[in-house]
């Protein structure tokens, strides 16, 4: 089988999905690892937030990603530190829902 220039050696091409490795240079993948000093930091100083405040702080539509991201983040954490931020923050939205 030949290509569109008229070479028929095709197995010296490197493939699109790098299934040769022999011939495709290694690219090393990015750590992409959250720190949990971080993660906790943000998730406390949201937790500020919602605690210091007599109504929703952010937008309906951002109080909706926070309510999913929150806990999803709380995963980078130690189990029980985690459950215990979930709850204290799902506490807090509760409330400011209730005095809105």
């Amino acid at each position: 089988m030949t290509d569109l220039f008229g070479n028929s050696d095709l197995n010296g091409q490197a493939s699109l999905f790098g299934d040769s490795p022999d011939r495709m240079p290694h690219v090393p993948q990015p750590d992409i690892t959250p720190d949990p000093n971080r993660v906790r930091e943000k998730l406390h100083a949201l937790l500020e937030t919602a605690k210091a405040a007599d109504t929703l702080p952010w937008p309906e539509k951002k109080a909706r990603v926070w309510r999913i991201v929150f806990p999803q983040m709380a995963n980078w954490l130690p189990e029980d530190e985690a459950a215990q931020l979930r709850f204290e923050f799902a506490r807090e939205l509760e409330r400011l829902k209730l005095a809105a």
